[in-house]
């Protein structure tokens, strides 16, 4: 994977090594660009290389992580996103590597042939796919030289059972968002709905955890809580890890992206028993299925609406809270996502 900073796909890479080696699978994680929070939580019993990749052709990273993998004689190289590149100088430098692409692209509502060229050429290499939801797997059936195409739907998993963070806010009248500040993640629309919903509900409190990025998009969310003077409303932590205890202090979880895959941190709402407001992008509406919470991307207005049913309504959000942490607790399990993914990786 590209860093090990805290994010949907960095999150689901750590915690598939971390569990494969409880499944006896020895288990290697490999970070390119950027070190960050989520190398303290891979287990000690999963190797590690760090390439410091400096462009997309860094020849020293690549010869780097050739010697790794000679060394370890690792047969099979799970690609997360972007990280397909180098995953195809290495099997052009070692035939018998195997390499199975994990596509976790966002913006599948939005895929065009022309914007992946470089995935389809690479694809020549690609000994399998998966894709995180069925636009994707749609997407990589129709485009990609690869026959072995198969849809598996990501897990959570709590990795950081320390309780570092502390909300700020009254008790049981906050909303959280766990989303890195990028454009995807339409931040905008929540605080427009949060605004909004606020005015009859002044005592609710909005918290945002995320990486943060010095860039127009973050300051934009910012200038919104400034000109809207909500500072004493809204909440920004920044980067943090320790998610079950946050969602543990939260009401109500929230998620107004513009587009998405299957993003964790709706599982992890699920897994903490939260009741929801996100938008109908990806595969949200297949794990949120209550038309009152479940929203069209970019309307602030309908955003607002489905918060405020549950910020007056506590009957509903326990019933929606059961519903949704059962379906997670069913049908999004850790046991049944390597019993695929093992299938996947054996396949001949």
């Amino acid at each position: 994977m590209d860093s090990s900073n805290v994010g949907g796909t960095e999150v689901l890479a750590v915690n598939i090594s971390n569990a494969l080696v409880d499944r006896n699978v020895e288990s290697h994680l490999c970070v390119t660009r950027q070190e960050g929070a989520l190398k303290s939580m891979t287990l000690d019993s999963v190797g590690y290389i760090f390439l410091n990749k400096k462009s997309t052709l860094d020849l020293k990273a690549i010869l780097k992580l050739r010697r790794y993998i000679k060394k370890h004689e690792i047969d099979i190289l799970h690609a997360h996103s972007s990280s397909y590149f180098i995953a195809t100088c290495i099997k052009i430098l070692i035939p018998r590597v195997r390499i199975i692409w994990h596509d976790h692209y966002g913006k599948s509502e939005f895929l065009k042939k022309g914007s992946r060229f470089s995935i389809i050429v690479c694809s020549v290499f690609f000994r399998g796919v998966i894709a995180v939801n069925s636009k994707l797997l749609s997407w990589c059936k129709e485009n990609l030289f690869v026959r072995n195409c198969q849809y598996l739907q990501n897990f959570p998993v709590f990795i950081d059972l320390k309780e570092t963070t502390t909300l700020s806010g009254k008790e049981g009248k906050r909303v959280v968002q766990i989303a890195g500040f990028r454009d995807q993640k339409d931040h905008l629309t929540s605080l427009k709905g949060f605004k909004r919903a606020i005015e009859t509900h002044p005592e609710w409190t909005l918290h945002l955890i995320g990486k943060t990025y010095n860039d127009a998009y973050y300051k934009k969310v910012l200038d919104y809580i400034s000109n809207n003077h909500l500072n004493n409303r809204v909440f920004l932590y920044g980067l943090r890890t320790d998610i079950k205890h946050i969602v543990s202090q939260s009401s109500i979880g929230v998620l107004s992206s513009k587009s998405e895959g299957l993003p964790i941190s709706l599982l992890e709402y699920g897994l903490g028993r939260l009741p929801v407001v996100v938008t109908n992008v990806g595969e949200c509406g297949r794990v949120v299925r209550d038309g009152h919470v479940l929203v069209p991307a970019e309307d602030p207005e309908a955003f607002s609406k489905a918060l405020s049913y549950l910020i007056e309504n506590e009957g509903e959000r326990h019933r929606i809270s059961n519903d949704f942490s059962q379906l997670v607790a069913k049908e999004y399990t850790l046991d049944a996502f390597l019993d695929k993914l093992i299938e996947i990786y054996t396949e001949k």
